[in-house]
């Protein structure tokens, strides 16, 4: 290989910039879809597969032919792609407490890929979330290490059983090359700010969120990307010890490094400054395929002119080549770089949306049911003669299925296909009742038109990193209305949706149940099938639920743990 055809290969960029041309031209390793880049608005599968395998054309009419690796953030099921199943976000699945329900939908979410045409997900993530204030935080399973570490389960799902311990391996063309992500501490940084700065030990830091990444090595874990965080005021992008001495000298990891979305530009403060020595400091690092994704040709010409300078070795190209040459192999791309077109059926399949029906209901927690004194509401009557369904969240895909649905941040509305909670609840009902949704009513309205109860579903709008980072975690003001304005009046179960704990202390008292449902997704009868007592409660809190910011962080085991509600609490019927 010439040294042009290696940077190419260590090349990752935007398929809105990619073509034909520029693909033979400069010998594009990977190509990826950032979030919400899509062929078209509501692209079909095969419109993917057509897109995707127009780019590999170009790749196989270069030189060498090697077929390029087209990536995905699939972080809850297939989410970039119109009607996908979208399962429940991490944070929900972590208080399953199920390893093989991860194992399961890790294997529905490479299908999924597959069935686009993608071979390369970035997925899962194993922050360990010690701050809820961090906008990423429903992206990590959980606040426990130990728990995180059960969770990565999801990885031979993914990518099939290990061929061997420590062996990255991808088991069949049904299966996709996995990440496990962003090495390392994202989830621990000061005050739960994204991109930030983690403080610690160097042994509370292994302990706490490099553990997980134990387990991704020794299950096969084909690739890693690196955090925008820093440790210790070192930016990770550049972390020399902990990229190539640590992950792939200690820990023997024999996968591809890759870089985040602008991970270089975003090693400097102002982002880009010197970014010819940020390459050259993140090459040598131990990064091996960096996720350009626009400027390119600044980049090849970069390390072009630092490897002509020695400035970055040539052993240090070919260790990068060589690792994403073995990923590709393991992927069987070499001898099948085109899409399997038989596998389109599986995007959305009715077996999927199944296992993320069961899913939801798995994830569920149960914080309240009944006041002293009285009866618990739950489970629901179905045969009530009248019921109400308010709040913003119950008819609403988008809210139900949060950020990184669809587009980057997510969006309310019906963004994609599924069932809202609205909908399960319609379907769970006897024939004869009659349920009335207003999503939000006053007061008056509440008390005086004779329901038998009324079901509360209110939450956080979707967002996505650094854009979720929130210091009050309030619910939203419209929120708080519909339950201050329904609870008063009749007697209320308030269904949560949102991507972590907010303060509820305050409303408690005024409902007879309370119900945490996360971020579920496009199956709202998983939701449904609950509250009705079709099946039981059976969620444990992934993370501690505060009574004030002011608290934060708290963690289990900390010195100082007075919560509302425990890690790991969860009533039943």
């Amino acid at each position: 290989m010439t040294l042009e055809e290696k940077i190419g290969q260590m090349t990752q960029v935007e398929r809105s910039i990619a073509n034909s041309s520029n693909i033979e031209q400069y010998f594009f390793g990977s190509i990826l879809s950032g979030g919400g880049s899509v062929p078209s608005e509501r692209a079909s599968p095969t419109d993917w597969m057509d897109m995707i395998d127009g780019f590999q054309k170009a790749a196989l009419s270069t030189r060498l032919g090697i077929p390029l690796m087209y990536g995905i953030d699939a972080v809850h099921g297939n989410n970039n792609v119109y009607g996908a199943t979208i399962f429940p976000h991490n944070i929900g699945l972590g208080c399953t407490r199920e390893p093989d329900l991860l194992k399961r939908i890790g294997t529905a979410t490479a299908l999924e890929a597959r069935g686009t045409g993608i071979p390369y997900v970035f997925a899962p993530c194993l922050a360990v979330c010690r701050n809820p204030s961090w906008g990423r935080c429903y992206e990590s399973y959980g606040e426990d290490p130990d728990l995180v570490r059960s969770m990565t389960e999801i990885i031979p799902g993914l990518q099939g059983n290990p061929s061997g311990v420590g062996i990255p391996s991808v088991d069949t063309q049904r299966n996709v090359a996995a990440t496990a992500k962003h090495f390392v501490g994202d989830g621990g940084t000061l005050n739960g700010i994204d991109e930030g700065n983690t403080l610690s030990s160097f042994r509370r830091f292994v302990g706490t969120h490099m553990a997980p990444y134990f387990d991704a090595i020794a299950k096969g874990v084909a690739t890693i990307m690196i955090s925008y965080s820093s440790y210790n005021g070192q930016k990770m992008h550049t972390n020399q010890f902990l990229i190539s001495h640590v992950l792939k000298k200690q820990l023997q990891f024999k996968g591809m490094v890759i870089s985040d979305w602008m991970g270089l530009d975003r090693s400097t403060d102002p982002w880009g400054a010197n970014y010819t020595n940020s390459v050259r400091l993140g090459i040598n690092a131990g990064l091996d395929m960096i996720m350009v994704p626009f400027n390119y040709t600044i980049f090849q010409e970069s390390v072009l002119s630092l490897v002509q300078s020695k400035s970055i070795p040539m052993k240090r190209i070919n260790d990068a080549v060589r690792r994403i040459l073995r990923v590709k192999f393991t992927l069987g791309l070499f001898e099948h770089p085109y899409a399997d077109r038989s596998l389109t059926s599986m995007v959305g399949s009715q077996a999927h949306r199944d296992l993320a029906r069961e899913a939801v209901r798995k994830s569920l927690v149960l914080l309240k049911n009944g006041n002293p004194g009285s009866t618990p509401l739950l489970p629901l009557d179905r045969k009530a003669s009248k019921i109400l369904v308010a709040g913003s969240h119950a008819n609403d895909i988008g809210n139900q299925c949060g950020g990184w649905t669809i587009t980057w941040q997510g969006s309310s509305g019906n963004t994609t296909k599924g069932t809202t909670i609205l909908e399960g609840i319609e379907s769970a009902v006897s024939s004869e009742t009659e349920v009335v949704f207003k999503e939000s009513p006053d007061a008056s309205f509440a008390k005086n038109k004779g329901f038998a109860y009324a079901v509360v579903v209110v939450g956080e709008q979707p967002y996505a990193e650094y854009v979720g980072d929130n210091f009050n975690l309030t619910i939203p003001k419209e929120g708080i209305e519909t339950i201050n304005n329904v609870c008063s009046a009749v007697k209320c179960v308030v269904v949560l949706i949102s991507g972590r704990p907010l303060v509820i202390e305050p409303y408690l008292p005024m409902v007879e149940a309370f119900v945490a449902a996360w971020l579920p997704g496009t199956e709202g009868q998983g939701v449904s099938d609950v509250l009705f007592g079709d099946y039981p409660f059976q969620g444990k809190l992934s993370r501690t639920w505060f009574k004030t910011v002011n608290q934060l962080p708290m963690n289990v085991g900390d010195k100082h743990y007075d919560p509302l509600f425990d890690y790991g609490f969860g009533l039943h019927y």
